[in-house]
Order: structure tokens, then C-alpha cells, then sequence
């Protein structure tokens, strides 16, 4: 049983970890404004984390080499799915969107696994997951106001719908995890491959590259162009992916995926706050009708003994941002 002065600090922790995940497309809104593209925002975003969380993946792995070849193609596959194609479409659907609707997009990610659990694997979902799952898409309904008199542009609500899909990528593969690799690992070996993969794309032409190193306008502010790329890398990743782990150690890994669910109303308060981006009534209620049914799918989660992990082992990682 855990003790109630330490659930209280993994709760704290699941918490930060949402609160600084949601300040991501905050952050890159002001340099996609400034002409950077999606791919160069998680390049820099991704590759820069990894080598600032290399030092405490190398300390968790404690020279067991052998575990992290066993497990290359996992962390090959998470870093494709989702760190590469996750990111490069939620900073893309940014482009064209408001940042909390982007956001609302991507998290249908979790009705997406529960599809593909059924139909590829035959795992039918029990009723409240159904009942989730049609309060999420109900949601999508209402936050895509498709009978409004404001259109949302096609092009990002089709890149937040591929966000969706990358997420619901990196949830089929914490899933599957070998106990044996830290998710410390998991993250950087994700980060450091999904960064390479994008560079090596973007430089033989395939993908678009574009940074800017000027001064951008942030938070109403003029600053340089490395203050929300700092942020980007060091609140939004480093601080988000250690808490995270930090609190999927405590809580377990279903309980604090389940706390970070408040990702979503972190980031639409932080974009009020700091980039005036109002939704509508309707959006909002289609918002809280996303997350309400993303919620009840975890708590049906929740409702499974979750296994006692090893005490020499950390659970899975249990964000994909």
C-alpha cells in the first residue's frame, strides 16, 4: 500500500508533468509564426532533450547494453510513432489551429486504441469504455462545429486527426514494453531516433526545414528566438517526460496517464493566458466532452489490477510528448 505522504507527491508530480506538457504548443506557436517549420520545431525540441536526458537513461541503464539491443526495434517503432509522428503533426495542426482544439484532436488518440484493440485483437470494450468512447466522438462533433459560421481549416483538423493516430501508436507500445528497459530509456532512445529520422528527412529534401533566429513575438513580448525554444526543450520535454516517469513510479502507470489527462485543460488555459486564444462555448463543451470520455476510458483501465512492478523496474512511460 503506498503511503499517503508519497501519493501525494506522485499526484504533484503527474500534475507538473501535465502543466508543462500543455505549455508545448504554447511555446511553439511563437516560433511556427516566426517561419519555423513543424519538423525543425521537434527536431529541436526532441533531439535537444534526449542529450539532456541521455545522462539519467545511461544512469538507469547501468551498463545493462544487452537489454537496451533487445529492445531496439521497440524503441525504433516508439520513436517513429510516437515521438516523429505525434509531434510533427500536432505542431503542424497548431499551424492552422488553436492550440487547446490541436491538443482535443490528438487525445481521440486513446477512442483510436480502443478500436484497433477490438478490431485487430478482438479485446471487445466493456460499457464504460464504449460509453467513453461515444462521449469522445460526440466531442469531435461539437469541437469541429461543422454547421457553425466558422469554419476550422480542413487542413489542421486532418493533421490533428494524424496526431490522434500517433498517439494512440504510443499508447499500443507502452503497452508492450519489456519490464526490463527504464522508461528513462525509452524516452531518450525514443527522442534521440524520432529527432535523426526527421533530419535525415528533412535533409535529402523529403520533409521541410525551416528555422528562423531572429526575434519572435511571445507572450505579447518581443524576445529572442532561444527563449521559447529553451522553453520548448527544458519545461515543455525535460521537466514534463522526468516528472512523468517520476510520477508513474509512484502512482504506477495507469493511475498517472490518468492524472495527465488535465494536459488538455492545462494547455487551453495556458493559450488563453499567454496567446488570447479564445474557443467557443460550443468547442468547450465538445472539449470537455472529449476529455470526460477520454477519462472514462482510463478509469475503465483503472478498474484491471494493475501488476506490482518490480521494484528494480520502472514502469512505462506514460506520455508521448
Amino acid at each position: 500500500m503506498r503511503q499517503p505522504s508519497l501519493g501525494g507527491a506522485g499526484l504533484a508530480l503527474a500534475a507538473l508533468s501535465a502543466l508543462t506538457f500543455g505549455t508545448s504548443g504554447t511555446f511553439a506557436r511563437s516560433l511556427i509564426d516566426a517561419g519555423w517549420s513543424a519538423e525543425a520545431l521537434v527536431i529541436a525540441r526532441v533531439g535537444l532533450a534526449a542529450l539532456v536526458v541521455a545522462v539519467p537513461a545511461l544512469l538507469a541503464l547501468r551498463g545493462r547494453w544487452s537489454v537496451l539491443r533487445d529492445n531496439l526495434t521497440m524503441v525504433g517503432v516508439f520513436g517513429l510513432l510516437g515521438v516523429a509522428l505525434a509531434q510533427v503533426c500536432f505542431f503542424n495542426a497548431v499551424r492552422y489551429l488553436p492550440v487547446g482544439l490541436a491538443l482535443l484532436l490528438e487525445y481521440l488518440g486513446i477512442v483510436v486504441v480502443v478500436g484497433w484493440m477490438w478490431l485487430v485483437h478482438g479485446q471487445r470494450p466493456r460499457r464504460l469504455t464504449v460509453v467513453g468512447s461515444v462521449a469522445a466522438l460526440a466531442g469531435l462533433v461539437l469541437v469541429l462545429d461543422l454547421a457553425g459560421a466558422e469554419r476550422l481549416d480542413p487542413i489542421g483538423v486532418l493533421w490533428g486527426l494524424g496526431a490522434a493516430f500517433g498517439l494512440a501508436g504510443y499508447y499500443v507500445l507502452a503497452g508492450r514494453v519489456d519490464p526490463r528497459l527504464p522508461s528513462v530509456v525509452l524516452a531518450a532512445g525514443g527522442m534521440g531516433v524520432g529527432a535523426v529520422l526527421l533530419l535525415l528527412l528533412g535533409l535529402v529534401g523529403l520533409l521541410p526545414l525551416r528555422a528562423t533566429f531572429g526575434d519572435v513575438e511571445f507572450a505579447g513580448q518581443t524576445t529572442s528566438w532561444w527563449v521559447p525554444v529553451a522553453g520548448l526543450v527544458l519545461i515543455a520535454a525535460v521537466v514534463a517526460y522526468l516528472a512523468g516517469i517520476a510520477a508513474a513510479r509512484i502512482l504506477g502507470a495507469r493511475l498517472a496517464s490518468f492524472v495527465g489527462l488535465t494536459e488538455v485543460l492545462f494547455a487551453v488555459l495556458i493559450a488563453w493566458l499567454v496567446l488570447d486564444e479564445l474557443l467557443t462555448v460550443k468547442q468547450l463543451l465538445g472539449g470537455a466532452l472529449i476529455v470526460a470520455g477520454a477519462a472514462l476510458v482510463r478509469l475503465d483501465e483503472l478498474r484491471e489490477p494493475e501488476p506490482t512492478p518490480d521494484p528494480a523496474v520502472e514502469p512505462a512511460l506514460v506520455s508521448d510528448r
